[in-house]
């Protein structure tokens, strides 16, 4: 097994080659204006996949596509003379949906900062349905409040009722143990 930190320097290396092989070699007409994002070698350096973006419509994307799928020997073997390994990997075209992805989280970004400024602009101005505290209470309730609490607190320790059955048991069980 090869360690992992081999695996990344080869796929940086060979995403530069790539790069510069569609820029230099490739001339084929279907290629658009790609770009290489990224390259992933598997840590036994037998695969390599390389991803890219096209800019343009879905139809150039695809004709994109399929221009890396017949150039894929082409820049295999450039891969192959320009890396010191004993095997070349092999290349596999992913399209980088990345780029895409972000692009849609900024919009909905977007749109939640100007719903978030619709609310906030709508609440400037308002008022409180029932006051500031919505838990109104009369003079009637805080009176019969504090009487409760005063209730309360004059219970001591005899006034807590307990239940005659567990008198009778804890007294039951007290005299056998006497005995």
């Amino acid at each position: 097994m090869v360690d992992a930190q081999r695996a990344t320097r080869m796929a940086d290396r060979i995403k530069v080659i790539v790069a510069q092989a569609l820029e230099r070699r490739i001339k084929d007409p279907r290629l658009g204006f790609v770009t290489v994002t990224d390259a992933r070698v598997t840590n036994d350096l037998q695969h390599a996949t390389v991803y890219y973006t096209v800019y343009g419509t879905a139809e150039e994307k695809a004709d994109s596509a399929r221009a890396l799928e017949s150039a894929k020997g082409i820049l295999r073997s450039e891969v192959g003379k320009n890396i010191t390994a004993r095997l070349t990997p092999t290349l596999e075209f992913v399209a980088d949906e990345i780029p895409e992805a972000a692009s849609h989280l900024e919009d909905v970004l977007r749109r939640a900062k100007e719903k978030d400024a619709q609310v906030a602009a709508a609440a400037a101005g308002a008022q409180y349905a029932s006051g500031e505290n919505p838990y109104r209470t009369s003079e009637a309730e805080e009176d019969s409040a504090a009487d409760s609490e005063a209730d309360d607190d004059a219970l001591g320790a005899s006034d807590v009722d307990v239940p005659e059955s567990a008198d009778t048991d804890a007294q039951g069980t007290a005299g056998e143990s006497e005995r």
